[in-house]
């Protein structure tokens, strides 16, 4: 017996489902970052920095349900990932591997030659994503209020 079908599309970042999918994100944050969230602290000032050409959102579906959003925009000749989350509800079922993974190939097919990304202390579980899925630990490439951590892909 299989469950619901799982869809990964590309969305724009300002349309209604990305917008509610990036509130229960946020809404985790503040719950679980003993400072809170607040998205317009953060190095990312406008979701309009994922429009393409040089960047895209990503939103995981499960069915009818969304479960998982993530985006990336230009960094030099780095794409950089922000606002990866996958429902809690949904975790444990490889989505958030699925999802870094879709990341992953659009930077490659928009001619970025590397990642990168940072997350914050409390995201224990985003750290081991990220190192199992061949990321390493880089000195801070930038001034992220929430990050603790920064890390880099190559995407060659």
């Amino acid at each position: 017996m299989s469950g619901p079908e799982l869809f990964i599309d590309e969305v724009p970042a300002t349309g209604e489902a990305a917008r509610h999918c990036l509130e229960l994100y946020y809404r985790e944050l503040r719950e679980r970052f003993e400072e809170g969230f607040d998205p317009a602290k953060s190095v990312l000032h406008s979701l309009a920095e994922f429009d393409p050409p040089r960047g895209s959102f990503l939103l995981l579906r499960l069915g009818e349900e969304l479960v998982g959003c993530g985006g990336l925009t230009s960094l030099g000749d780095s794409a950089y990932l922000k606002r990866m989350w996958v429902a809690q509800e949904a975790r444990g079922l490889g989505l958030g591997r699925k999802l870094l993974a879709g990341l992953e190939g659009k930077a490659r097919s928009l001619g970025y030659r590397s990642v990168k990304l940072e997350t914050h202390q409390s995201l224990a579980e985003a750290q081991r994503l990220y190192r199992s899925s061949g990321y390493r630990e880089v000195p801070p490439f930038n001034d992220e209020l929430y990050a603790h951590h920064w890390f880099e892909k190559p995407l060659d």
